[in-house]
């Protein structure tokens, strides 16, 4: 799972749209801009740090009425003007571009007049303080000292923010309350103890003034959340009706909500018998004076013979001590392999760093993700984050986590997040020129896009022969798989459908063979989260297909690694336009 840049506010841009395709780089690089200088905290996650007078890495987000306000003007402004624009005068690459922008833009009006998170989603305002406090943090981009008192400059303005929370505040779904507690308590641990501590000598005195009121309003934060833990009849996390308007702006892949679940559906009955054809030889082995359950038919014995098979492989896992050395040793593995493969063309430099999940992301991120390095300061570092066993997790819940994420998992897991799949991703599309329109891409990039090449990445190591054609690991994908395709199911009903709790932790441990502990912060997510579940299914069918477009079209020629750098190159650009830029790419010389 990527992490984007988050991005919430924006202004008003002070030019209008050209029609010449010469000044869509200028465009799109005023968009950027804008947007981020009036998003403080994902500027910095950005690498833009100065924007005239202002030194973004002091402010912090605006989230007044007025400034929300702002924002849905402008978009629905700029949305008009990209509007405007003739399709047959911009290239290909540029009106891939423009389908970024004009689908951001239907999305933050959709979320600003509709949706409403600053209204009702609490957790958005502490992921705003975890971000603007820890990317300093962590992110080398100034001296430390430097870092220090830019996050000493956000803690001042901590309490109008939480103070605007406040106020703008109501009908809040229980279920995001808890999470923002959780969160809060994550930021408090944060400025308290994490950053504290790592404070040069000299400074010391200053960061305490500095945390004092920070540290006070957070906690008067969550004498809020408390005393307004809300009504789950008054205040509903699902989007409802809403649901396929935003599924259609992130998708951008040419299907809509309904006709995926349907296609989905089919999958997942195809996923479950091929499971079954390749845990029979499995089961023969481990089990066979049960004699493959003959007695038993259609979903009861896969469900006896695939849970089994499942049940045996979960016992090789990793403890809460080496979990996250375990993933630094497979993110090795990795690498050597795509190298003796050759693959695809590995980034020439090594900024990836392994590290836990920090912990106001873990709500969202409770296996782990990826966090790129700043688009606009691509040098630095980037992030494979480990979300490690909680130390007040009973021995059951350890364990139940551990089964799920055994060694098999972990390298795919891996694999998804690193290498090959995001961390290599976005390391090759810094390599997009010009720089607007990597920029661009890596702030607005396609969610199926980056979803779908992590997912289908995975696949593709596996058909090389990763693990010597393990049918251990074979059958711990062909689960992930059945995970994807669950999942994508699983937002739909719950969104749209009103699948209820119960029914969800049932549909995802007896059909899709995930532990209990796995299945409750699945549905915790999908609570979280809206079209981002279903991004890695309708991606990964969309990259299957165009691989197999690309090599019919070259024939003979066709070269895998060959076909993974061409469509890496272009960054993630909606998948619905990529077959044409690997067309056009073709014929210049």
């Amino acid at each position: 799972m990527a992490k984007l840049v988050a991005l919430i506010p924006f202004v008003l841009l002070a030019s209008g749209c050209s029609r010449s395709p010469g000044a869509l780089s200028g465009l799109s690089e005023e968009f950027v801009n804008k947007t981020l200088s009036f998003s403080p905290s994902a500027a910095t996650a950005a690498g833009l740090h100065v924007v005239g007078k202002d030194n973004l890495d002091d402010m912090l987000d605006d989230l007044s009425p007025a400034s929300l306000d702002k924002q849905r003007l402008y978009y629905q402004g700029f949305r008009n003007r990209l509007g405007e624009l003739k399709a047959d005068q911009l290239t290909p690459e540029d009106q891939a571009d423009v389908g970024l922008m004009r689908d951001q833009c239907s999305l933050q009006i959709q979320e600003l007049t509709e949706v409403q998170s600053a209204v009702h989603n609490p957790t958005l305002y502490t992921e705003i303080v975890g971000q603007a406090l820890f990317t300093p943090f962590v992110l080398e981009y100034a001296p430390k000292a430097d870092r220090i008192r830019h996050i000493m400059a956000r803690l001042q303005k901590i309490p109008l923010l939480l103070s605007q929370a406040a106020t703008n505040l109501i009908k809040m779904p229980p279920v995001w309350t808890q999470l923002a507690l959780a969160e809060n308590q994550a930021n408090l641990s944060l400025v308290d103890e994490t950053i504290r501590a790592d404070v040069p000598a000299n400074l010391r005195d200053a960061y305490a003034r500095a945390a004092m009121p920070a540290l006070s309003a957070m906690h008067k934060y969550e004498d809020f959340l408390k005393s307004n833990t809300g009504d789950p009849r008054e205040a509903d996390w699902r989007l409802g009706a809403r649901y396929s308007q935003k599924f259609r702006f992130t998708m951008n892949a040419g299907t809509e909500a309904d006709s995926m679940l349907q296609a989905a559906t089919l999958d997942m009955a195809k996923m479950r018998a091929h499971m079954m054809e390749l845990a029979l030889p499995l089961h023969a082995k481990l089990a066979p004076a049960h004699h493959d359950h003959a007695e038993l038919s259609g979903d009861a014995r896969e469900n006896k013979v695939v849970g089994e098979v499942l049940a045996h492989i979960a016992e090789r896992h990793s403890t809460r001590d080496s979990y996250l050395d375990d993933a630094r040793k497979y993110l090795e593995e990795a690498r050597a392999f795509v190298q003796e493969k050759h693959l695809l063309t590995l980034p020439a430099q090594s900024n990836l760093q392994v590290i836990p999940t920090p912990e106001f992301e873990r709500s969202v991120y409770a296996t782990g993700g990826f966090v790129s390095a700043p688009p606009l300061e691509p040098r630095l570092g980037a992030f494979y984050w480990i979300t490690p066993i909680p130390k007040e997790w009973s021995d059951e819940q350890a364990e139940s986590k551990l089964r799920e994420y055994n060694e098999f998992m972990l390298r795919l897991v891996t694999l998804h997040e690193a290498i090959p799949g995001h961390y290599v991703q976005f390391e090759i599309a810094n390599g997009i020129q010009p720089p607007a329109r990597r920029v661009l891409r890596a702030i607005y990039g396609s969610g199926p896009y980056v979803e779908g090449w992590a997912q289908y990445s995975e696949q593709a190591m596996l058909e090389a022969g990763y693990l010597n054609h393990s049918p251990e690991l074979e059958l711990t994908f062909a689960k992930q798989q059945l995970r994807v395709v669950a999942n994508a199911i699983l937002d739909v009903r719950l969104q749209m459908l009103n699948m209820t709790d119960a029914e969800a932790l049932e549909f995802l441990e007896k059909q899709a063979f995930q532990e209990h502990q796995e299945a409750v912060e699945k549905l915790q997510r999908a609570k979280a989260t809206s079209t981002q579940l279903p991004t890695y299914y309708v991606g990964w069918k969309a990259w299957v297909k165009l691989r197999e477009e690309y090599k019919n079209a070259k024939g003979a020629a066709f070269s895998l690694a060959d076909f993974h750098d061409r469509a890496l190159r272009e960054g993630p650009v909606p998948l619905s336009a990529l077959g044409g830029l690997l067309q056009q790419a073709e014929k210049q010389p």
